[in-house]
């Protein structure tokens, strides 16, 4: 999608919601949209903060996800991004759907795992492209991610909530 359908699919999933009378976003209703949210999201954006406190965004490729609480991701051990989290392990994760204009929000720490067990578990057929050696690549690493609180949006309503 382009800016301008963007913003035209927010405009109109807003309409839809107040034509349809705006019900109160209740934390129940907004967890389970959420969970929904990032079931079928693919890519998120992950940030992180850099040596200067600045916050860093990247899109990283979601690997699985155990209800809100924990995101796993992959990536090499010798990233910009590893070496930030391991300097300063605060993190957000952010999800978007164009579709129906909803967002999500969530925050806590991200922990570096480079044990063999747990690179075994996520390790994907294919990824002998970035890691040569393989699952015992010492460039291999899966982040973990695990949310302290969260806040879904929807149109023109916001809930927070914690984990």
């Amino acid at each position: 999608m382009n800016p301008a359908s963007l913003r035209q699919a927010g405009a109109e999933a807003a309409k839809r919601l107040v034509e349809e009378g705006l019900k109160p976003l209740g934390e129940k209703e907004a967890v389970e949209k959420s969970l929904a949210l990032l079931a079928r999201s693919e890519v998120v954006m992950v940030g992180s903060n850099d040596g200067s406190g600045y916050p860093n965004m990247k899109a990283m490729f979601k690997i699985e996800s155990e209800g809100l609480s924990t995101i796993w991701f992959s990536t090499n051990t010798s990233s910009r991004r590893v070496a930030q989290f391991k300097k300063d392990p605060k993190a957000s994760v952010y999800v978007f759907d164009p579709a129906s204009f909803s967002g999500l929000l969530l925050v806590g720490e991200m922990e570096i795992m480079q044990d063999r067990a747990t690179k075994r578990r996520f390790w994907q057929e294919g990824w002998e492209a970035y890691y040569p050696l393989g699952v015992t690549d010492e460039d291999y690493c899966v982040p973990r991610f695990t949310a302290k609180r969260g806040n879904f949006y929807q149109g023109l309503q916001n809930s927070d909530f914690e984990l």
